[in-house]
């Protein structure tokens, strides 16, 4: 693909993530993705051929953005504590936008498990990748790996639930405080 088609190619998957995230995955047509991709609706096909596969390039690039993300962290430090704690600031850093849409990986893997299955899987692999560092970088501290999964997988339940009501809320207080209580069940904010 030339290089003006790999940027309609992620303009497209961008619109799309963006409009699956607000209006949901069934309410949003491919005519709303090639009108915010600026792409004539004509020639989405020789992009997608079908609104499954742009599902896929989505939670595809939520995973991508995951692995760069926890790449970043262990690049942050290298004592595992700090390397959590620059997770959680990282993951904070986009709280506004989950206070107004809820969560878009959380979002996608509902939305996309009855039309897109594998793109809903694929999604939710950047959980997968979320607990499994965090319970990677726990037991360098010293807890048995059943201890540190089940605390890792207890700090994205944290997160993902301060989402929820946050967005239910409209009030961004409310995931502050659950990353704040995710960081401190951790014992990483001394």
């Amino acid at each position: 693909m030339s290089k003006k088609g790999d940027q309609r190619r992620e303009a497209i998957v961008a619109a799309a993530a963006r409009l699956f995230w607000v209006n949901g995955f069934s309410a949003t047509s491919i005519a709303d993705i090639a009108r915010a991709a600026g792409v004539p609706q004509g020639n989405m096909f020789y992009y997608f051929k079908t609104k499954a596969e742009l599902a896929l390039a989505v939670a595809i690039v939520f995973v991508e953005e995951t692995q760069s993300l926890i790449q970043e962290a262990e690049a942050a430090s290298p004592d595992p504590r700090e390397r959590i704690r620059f997770l959680l600031q990282r993951l904070g850093q986009s709280n506004r936008s989950r206070v107004e849409n809820g969560c878009p990986i959380s979002a996608a893997v509902r939305d996309f498990r009855g039309l897109a299955p594998e793109a809903s899987a694929r999604a939710g692999r950047s959980f997968e990748l979320l607990v499994s560092f965090i319970a990677r970088e726990l037991q360098k501290t010293g807890p048995r790996p059943s201890i540190a999964l089940g605390r890792a997988r207890a700090v994205v339940i944290e997160w993902q639930g301060g989402i929820a009501l946050a967005h239910a809320f409209n009030d961004m207080t409310v995931l502050t405080e659950s990353l704040r209580r995710a960081e401190h069940s951790l014992q990483i904010t001394s």
